[in-house]
């Protein structure tokens, strides 16, 4: 091989990783979109459509989508790990955003939950898929930030949703149009992507080369100590995420006499600004760590799951708005920090042959739980708990998951290698 040929490949395939990462943080923004508009514009679509009728309705709606999204998340994963990971992804896009477009066209509860059911069937292939396509370019010192980079996309889109409850307030918009221009917009952008996004080549990635079962997959993954570790330290603070997420806007809302609009606002952006910035700092603290410990993508998580203690602690107790959306900007920072580095740690702990059947079971079993999470919740306040209580609660697991995901141990044998 020629002596220049090498530095020329190393940068064309550099190039290559980079542009999967710019055109699928555009993706992960559609993903979440769609999911904080829900949220944001509870009130006007209980008022719409009177049959939702009461809180632990709406979170039964909220888990309907959950459930079904995490069932199938193991399936889409094996998917992506025995074909195209690029078709996978350009055909989830294209099906959720037809779902969402249809969203804005129902008219009773029962139409609700059957689209929020079929818009899990459709995300449920994403996530892994994107997130095993993303390790498979960057395989040493960028992979942190390059998962960061596109957990970016992901709060991108839920920052835009927060405004959504002011898009209903609109009487010449509403609800209806925000999810019917959402929509159009994902189905449009999945023409350019099917032209631009590239698997990655054989020499890059060896995730086809040695095609598993689906069960003898799961045994292969259930008998691993480690990822069981990490599939519980995935769930637990999931938690109180999917809470935060469905529920903050209501809850500031009830707790602090605000407007639709201006709580949507006040639960959604400082929170994932500060989600944000948090998977930056985290993404670049971790891949800089890495060169000192292999387990320096498992110490910078701990530190953001430290920051949950204080911040879920002080949202529960706070009196005061600018307070309560101080500890959730602290909130965001610890979460960022543990969003950029699940998947990089997946990829220290199994084959590359099971990265998006890993990611898939370890959304099976924490969206199932924040599903329950959600439904619980509205239960809880129809029965009058206090946030204080509950948000305690979450604390305390918090506590627990640090604990956790300091047991974890990466397998030496599948130490990154940069490209």
């Amino acid at each position: 091989m020629d002596a220049e040929t090498v530095p020329t490949d190393f940068h064309r395939i550099r190039r290559a990783a980079w542009l999967a990462v710019a055109l699928l943080a555009p993706v992960a923004l559609l993903n979440y979109l769609d999911r904080q508009m829900l949220a944001a514009m509870k009130t006007s679509m209980m008022t719409d459509i009177p049959d939702i009728g009461s809180r632990e309705n709406w979170g039964f709606m909220l888990g309907s989508f959950k459930w079904v999204y995490a069932l199938l998340s193991p399936i889409g994963g094996y998917i992506a790990d025995r074909f195209s990971r690029r078709l996978v992804i350009i055909a989830s896009l294209f099906v959720w955003s037809a779902v969402t477009w249809s969203t804005g066209y129902v008219t009773t509860y029962d139409g609700l939950v059957a689209t929020r059911a079929l818009m899990g069937i459709s995300e449920a292939f994403y996530i892994p898929a994107a997130l095993a396509l993303i390790t498979d370019f960057h395989r040493g010192s960028t992979r942190s930030r390059a998962v960061g980079i596109h957990q970016m996309g992901m709060y991108a889109g839920i920052v835009l949703g927060g405004f959504a409850g002011h898009v209903a307030d609109q009487p010449n918009l509403g609800w209806r149009f925000a999810f019917q221009a959402c929509g159009v917009v994902g189905i449009l952008y999945s023409v350019p992507l099917f032209w631009l996004l590239r698997d990655p080549s054989e020499s890059q990635t060896s995730n086809k080369s040695h095609p598993t079962s689906l069960f003898r997959a799961w045994l292969e993954l259930v008998k691993n100590r480690d990822f069981l570790l990490l599939v519980l330290y995935f769930t637990l603070p999931a938690l109180a995420g999917w809470v935060v997420k469905d529920w903050m806007p209501d809850i500031l809302r009830e707790r602090f006499s605000l407007q639709q609009g201006n709580a949507g606002v006040y639960a959604v952006i400082p929170v994932q600004l500060a989600s944000l910035i948090g998977v930056g700092i985290g993404g670049w603290m971790a891949d800089a760590w890495m060169k000192r410990s292999e387990r320096g993508r498992i110490f910078v998580s701990a530190l953001g799951m430290i920051l949950f203690l204080p911040a879920l602690f002080g949202v529960g107790f706070s009196e005061h708005l600018g307070l309560a959306v101080g500890f959730l900007i602290l909130y965001g920072i610890g979460w960022g920090f543990f969003d950029c580095n699940n998947m990089p740690i997946l990829s220290q702990l199994v084959r590359p042959e099971l990265r998006a059947t890993g990611y898939g079971f370890m959304n099976l079993v924490s969206i199932s739980c924040g599903g329950f999470a959600d439904w619980g919740f509205g239960r809880l306040r129809d029965q009058h708990v206090s946030i204080a209580a509950i948000f305690g609660i979450f604390a305390g697991i918090a506590l627990i998951s640090v604990a956790i995901v300091l047991m974890i141990h990466p397998r030496p044998e599948l130490a990154p290698k940069d490209s």
